[in-house]
């Protein structure tokens, strides 16, 4: 009865503490995967898969699967720390020492400023093309972010999940039309999934494997398994296919616009734009070869990438934050208990799993207080060039992101805050450490490349 993939030993009995029944994995589950590859998957993402298909063709396909695999790894070990210690990441971060808590509060109030105007305009961007007679850019962004806004606010996750689902089919059907429509050469394709580097590829490879479908969204996955109903280890194997399922569809997603980027731009020598504007380009680039159906289906598809991913952030990392201000508060209210919180809290931190579950930190003071900080403040940004020093230290917190995941995740589960038997195996270790040095060099590629 063994399970070793993905790290800790997946076991009907616990040793020495009772008997553990796993749940069977069930599609009928399926839920917080979807979210993840819904939000995951931005416009940024697209562009550099399309990039690299257009300069290498189909050479670095292997890289894109890597990188799902690696993701799959960073999700199962944050899901596993949630169901298996009764706990949230930010919990753990917050036993590993006080620096951690800097680190969010900086990174959440910097990061959050930043890519709400990003995520805006990126939703916008397609939209403007569809209606080239109707509002501007900026016009169309503020009533992006303020759609967005109001379906958080008003609904839950149980109907933020389905209208997700919704915008994951949308995305995967779009885009795998479009990349039939090209008419992949099957015979590269294939020849793509052996490693090879191309001169000057080692960039866009290393961005292939850890910047698609990467981002603060991966730790939000544990809250959202939690809001599913998911809050013991119970459901381990439940999540476990979530997972797959949420990569596996990302995976498809990466595959289907590097075909693209390969048959329509490798073979012709067109260049994109840089920045999402590269998707219009591609539109165009459609419109030209197969018609405005097809052309128009794409920005469609471009705007439910980007606006599913502006809802997932609004709802995923509002969930991060709200249980950061509650675990402040609590300790705060809390007399004779340590800052560090790394023992005797392990029925607060229960209490705290299951409000999640219960729907309390989507009602929550500070949930609704980070969405307005999302939507609104941003939207200053859109009418000013952004300030250089906020350009500066948004690229510095969002480069460090990613090994900041990876390693306290590596930290957590090879300690005792973790269950024995639910502790990492050698293969979660492997593909954990692998990811945090990844993360580490495109941390410090991503900070020499800001505009210093």
């Amino acid at each position: 009865m063994a399970d070793t993939t993905g790290g800790g030993t997946d076991t009907g009995e616990g040793a020495g503490e009772g008997v553990v029944r796993l749940r069977k994995a069930s599609w009928k589950y399926v839920g917080p995967g979807i979210v993840v590859a819904a939000t995951g998957v931005g416009a940024g993402d697209l562009v550099a898969t399309l990039i690299a298909g257009s300069k290498f063709g189909y050479t670095l396909l292997w890289a894109a699967i890597i990188g799902c695999l690696v993701k799959i790894s960073l999700a199962e070990a944050t899901g596993r720390w949630h169901l298996a210690t009764g706990r949230t990441l930010f919990e753990g971060w917050r036993s590993l020492g006080q620096w951690t808590t800097y680190y969010f509060a900086i990174y959440v109030v910097v990061w959050g400023f930043v890519y709400g105007a990003t995520a805006m305009s990126s939703s916008a961007l397609p939209l403007v093309a569809l209606f080239p007679d109707g509002p501007s850019l900026k016009t169309w962004a503020v009533l992006c972010g303020v759609l967005g806004l109001a379906f958080v606010w008003f609904n839950r996750y149980a109907v933020f999940e389905k209208v997700m689902t919704v915008v994951i089919g949308m995305k995967f059907l779009i885009v795998v039309y479009v990349a039939i429509r090209v008419a992949p050469d099957l015979g590269n394709a294939f020849a793509g999934l052996a490693p090879a580097l191309p001169d000057g590829s080692l960039l866009y490879t290393l961005g292939l494997i850890g910047g698609v479908g990467g981002t603060i969204t991966m730790a939000a996955y544990g809250y959202w398994v939690n809001s599913k109903g998911w809050t013991d280890i119970s459901w381990l194997k439940v999540m476990r296919l979530d997972n797959r399922v949420a990569y596996v569809t990302t995976g498809i997603f990466v595959v289907a616009m590097m075909i693209i980027g390969a048959e329509l731009l490798h073979s012709t020598n067109i260049a994109l734009t840089s920045g999402d504007r590269g998707l219009i380009d591609l539109g165009k680039v459609l419109e030209d070869k197969f018609g405005a159906v097809t052309a128009n289906l794409f920005l469609i598809g471009f705007f439910a990438t980007s606006f599913g991913a502006l809802m997932g952030v609004w709802h995923g990392v509002s969930l991060m934050f709200a249980d950061f201000v509650e675990r402040i508060q609590r300790e705060r209210g809390a007399s004779g208990k340590s800052s560090g919180g790394a023992s005797g809290e392990t029925s607060d931190g229960e209490d705290m799993v299951a409000e999640v579950a219960a729907g309390k930190r989507e009602k929550s003071v500070p949930f609704r207080a980070y969405l307005l900080w999302l939507t609104f403040p941003p939207m200053g940004l859109l009418f000013l060039d952004q300030p250089f020093g906020l350009v500066i230290a948004y690229g510095v917190l969002g480069a460090f992101f990613m090994p900041f995941l990876a390693l306290t995740l590596l930290w957590l589960l090879n300690s005792s805050r973790t269950p024995k038997q639910w502790r990492n195996g050698m293969l979660s270790n492997v593909m954990l450490a692998g990811a945090g040095l990844l993360f580490l060099i495109l941390c410090v590629q991503q900070v020499r490349d800001l505009p210093w």
